[in-house]
């Protein structure tokens, strides 16, 4: 296993777990914030849900030797924060939490839906993971339109380095981010004052409770968004860079691990799908059967990040957010334009390969569930409809 480890894959793993922890930690505080959890509870949430997905990320990938990529459910976050505290308060919410994270498992282990997921057509799987990074992707140049002087230097970082030796345009591009943030970013006074004082875990156990109301506001919508945004679309990512994983149990153990971090108010974990594409794709390593190596370092750092919730946070936020996803979109640059060429190879499936993307990168959301999922069902009911044209002409 440790013949496997490779430069590529520590810094993709490294860059992995920054984009996912920094890139949106702020929604899932929110979200907590908005079902009424104390700045505390919050601040344990966050830290409860990278050590989870952390340590998921290592059993799952050394278990199968697939870089599965774990994240925080960020549109279950998004969800939370605009539902607002339910009676009962956050209790309640963390009872909701731990029902969903029991759906997941239950859902992981019925095997109908394993085989469901495993037939989406590779086509249509590659314009769904072209749609959701593309957005991404626009991040670099929206930096310097933001501000020249700092999103300039990670684009050229990148640029230059990937003309001599691509494998390392994207180390060159967070270096970039590190000194932007270090020499270019005016910290306010007592910035560093205020970060030395955050390095304590902020650990806060809440003891669940359980209603009808926080099934139906909180545990059903919160298990439907993290299973059709995140799930589904993760096992997509894994299959458009040539894995084959068997979804079900994947899906098993991140419901388990949803479990384990609720009561320290953590609402879901699961599958990641844009980090995913970093891990499993060439970036991380050449050779696919190495790649393994990047989710697991990515989640080390996810462990790390989380005990230092507190301080990672405060540093991030000295920086504008439209930084740190410059990065990430640089990152993604590479499996943005393989996706969009396999997605449109074939001249039978493009019209459905076309609304598959175009729905999802539309950002659009129905029902509380993103444009992810719909575009897969929109493909899919395309893709049959020309099938049966073809077969009746």
């Amino acid at each position: 296993m440790l013949k496997d480890f490779s430069a590529q894959s520590l810094f993709m793993g490294l860059l992995t777990a920054f984009v996912g922890f920094a890139s949106s930690f702020a929604v899932v505080l929110q979200g907590l914030h908005g079902v009424g959890a104390t700045d505390l509870e919050a601040a344990s949430g966050l830290m409860a849900l990278s050590v989870s997905m952390g340590v998921c990320a290592i059993v799952l990938s050394a278990w199968t030797r697939l870089p599965v990529s774990i994240a925080w459910s960020t549109p279950g976050a998004a969800l939370l924060a605009s539902t607002g505290m339910i009676e009962g308060g956050f209790p309640v919410a963390v009872g909701a939490f731990l029902v969903c994270a029991l759906l997941i498992v239950v859902a992981g282990l019925f095997k109908p839906l394993g085989r469901a997921v495993a037939a989406i057509p590779t086509p249509l799987a590659n314009a769904m993971l072209a749609g959701v990074i593309i957005g991404l992707c626009f991040a670099p140049f929206k930096a310097i339109a933001f501000d020249v002087k700092l999103g300039l230097p990670i684009l050229v970082a990148w640029a230059v380095v990937a003309a001599f030796r691509r494998l390392w345009a994207v180390p060159a591009a967070l270096a970039a981010f590190v000194a932007v943030i270090a020499f270019g970013v005016d910290l306010p006074e007592g910035a560093m004052a205020s970060w030395s004082q955050s390095l304590t875990p902020p650990i806060e156990l809440v003891m669940p409770a359980f209603s009808l109301t926080g099934l139906i506001s909180i545990a059903l919508p919160l298990f439907i968004v993290t299973m059709a945004s995140q799930n589904i679309p993760g096992i997509a990512v894994l299959k458009v860079n040539g894995y084959d994983p068997v979804p079900g149990p994947l899906f098993a153990v991140t419901g388990l691990f949803s479990a384990l971090s609720a009561p320290f108010g953590g609402h879901a974990v699961n599958l990641a799908a844009i980090t995913a594409a970093m891990c499993a794709g060439a970036d991380a390593h050449p050779d696919p059967a190495r790649r393994y190596w990047a989710a697991i370092v990515g989640g080390i750092c996810y462990v790390v990040l989380g005990l230092l919730a507190g301080a990672v946070t405060a540093f991030v936020a000295l920086s504008p957010p439209v930084l740190i996803q410059a990065v990430a979109g640089l990152a993604l640059i590479g499996a943005f334009s393989g996706s969009a060429v396999a997605a449109f190879k074939e001249v039978e499936s493009r019209e459905a390969a076309a609304v598959t993307f175009l729905i999802t990168a539309s950002g659009v959301s129905f029902a509380g569930i993103s444009g992810a999922f719909w575009g897969l069902i929109a493909g899919g009911l395309m893709m049959g409809l020309t099938r049966f044209a073809k077969r009746h002409r």
